[in-house]
């Protein structure tokens, strides 16, 4: 019996070893980056995404098993080495890598922009420049943005799937159409709520809060590398106390502690967002999941306030 079975197991390991191995046609950088793709890519094919879950894009490190992916891959979207500077040499040698900072039509806004408050501890960590370099590389967080990379990850895509010209284009309407809804939906439920206090931990939402007119009052830090000094903490804290009833917002990818202590004894209300959607599932409305929670967190917490 044993005999027999080996022949047949060894002729199965052969064929399995034989068989190439399949590596993802498109892969993107970040998951907010993915859930872009995922809505032109519907009923085609799931695009793959670099970094695992809860993974900060500023200095992942990668391992060899991604350094793989990332050459068996046909297709790059990551946002430019302003975001994920890891990528940047690796990337500058694919040949099918596309930085999306850099593409005609995206609107790009300078790193630091939200920060007119607190001018001197701006100009004290200048020579940071974010790590983001001159521009927010947060580009993602732009309804607008979302549209030019969809339309052009709709037009690039149609040279890796030919016989799917029409099922990218048809893609690329429902998914402008269903951002435009959901844009819409997230304008009426911030208005009127762009005065009250709020703080967020790190400078990540500028696109997000210059389209829909909503700037918080504080950020604690400048970005999540560089922790803030003693004068920055002072000057958040007393910024806490002045506002009085105000929401506090961290982020499931940071250690909230330092926002522990500086609302202790604060009347704050907590709330959390999400700029890279860790848990949001792959789909086709995945994007619009994306930026609707980034509203409705922001929305449910501004409303409680007095």
């Amino acid at each position: 019996m044993r005999a027999r079975l080996l022949p047949a197991l060894l002729g199965s390991l052969l064929l399995l070893l034989s068989q190439p191995v399949l590596a993802s046609q498109v892969l993107t950088s970040i998951k907010p980056l993915q859930l872009i793709a995922a809505a032109i890519l519907d009923d085609i094919e799931e695009p793959a995404v670099l970094l695992p879950p809860g993974s900060s894009p500023h200095h992942h490190a990668l391992r060899p098993s991604e350094r793989r992916t990332l050459q068996q891959a046909t297709r790059v979207y990551w946002v430019g080495g302003s975001l994920e500077l890891f990528l940047e040499s690796l990337l500058s040698r694919h040949a099918g890598a596309q930085a999306l900072i850099d593409l005609p039509g995206v609107q790009l806004r300078t790193a630091l922009q939200s920060l007119n408050f607190q001018q001197e501890e701006a100009h004290g960590h200048a020579h940071h420049k974010h790590d983001h370099g001159l521009n927010d590389p947060h580009l993602w967080l732009s309804p607008d943005n979302a549209r030019v990379i969809a339309r052009w990850m709709a037009e690039d895509l149609q040279g890796i799937y030919p016989d799917q010209q029409q099922q990218l284009q048809a893609n690329l309407q429902a998914f402008l159409l269903r951002l435009d809804a959901e844009e819409v939906r997230l304008h009426q439920r911030l208005q009127g709520l762009g005065d009250k206090p709020w703080f967020v931990f790190h400078d990540g939402y500028g696109y997000f809060e210059d389209h829909f007119n909503v700037h918080p009052n504080g950020i604690f830090s400048l970005s999540d590398e560089v922790q803030p000094g003693a004068r920055h903490v002072n000057l958040l804290r007393q910024r806490l106390q002045q506002a009085g009833s105000s929401c506090v917002f961290s982020e499931p990818q940071f250690n909230p502690r330092l926002i522990d202590s500086l609302s202790k004894g604060l009347d704050v209300r907590r709330g959390e967002l999400d700029p890279l959607g860790v848990d949001i599932a792959v789909d086709a409305e995945g994007y619009l999941r994306l930026l609707g929670r980034i509203g409705d967190s922001l929305a449910d917490c501004l409303q409680t306030l007095p």
